[in-house]
């Protein structure tokens, strides 16, 4: 693999947390933790219900999704693995992807697309198949791109 890359990761951006009842997250993330709600998302088509809450401020503020299936029997199951997937900050989000796929890197269908924060992201795929053999291990990886104020304070 290449050590010259055309992107940095620049710190987490979320961590998604998924279970069949987004209120008895709450109960630990918000009434307990002291977590603030930002704003909440539902999505058939991704079949979540989230409460998007803030653990920090500014730039280095990660953001903790809390979510609940709107379906429990539809796929994608986003409360049949705890710990859903890792959010990372990226500063140049189609450059990353390019690079990534020329380097064998599965990312999962749908591109890039405006995510529930509002920002560009992909997935990094959980299992890589013979046709890209790197994926996330296990773990499914969204890269979001960084705003430019986020990139400054990062950087």
């Amino acid at each position: 693999m290449s050590s010259s890359k055309p992107f940095r990761i620049l710190g987490v951006q979320q961590i998604a947390i998924g279970g069949p009842d987004k209120q008895r997250l709450k109960s630990l993330w918000v009434d307990l933790f002291g977590l603030q709600v930002k704003s909440s998302f539902q999505s058939e088509r991704e079949n979540v219900d989230e409460d998007i809450c803030a653990l920090g401020e500014g730039a280095h503020a990660v953001e903790v999704d809390l979510m609940q299936p709107l379906d429990p029997d539809r796929k994608p199951a986003v409360h049949a693995t705890p710990l859903n997937h890792v959010g990372l900050w990226v500063d140049d989000l189609p450059r990353a992807v390019e690079y990534m796929t020329a380097q064998g890197v599965r990312f999962a269908p749908g591109g890039i697309r405006q995510g529930a924060a509002g920002h560009d992201i992909c997935f990094i795929h959980p299992k890589a198949n013979e046709e890209f053999p790197i994926g996330g291990e296990g773990v499914l990886i969204e890269l979001v791109q960084a705003p430019p104020e986020i990139i400054e304070a990062l950087r």
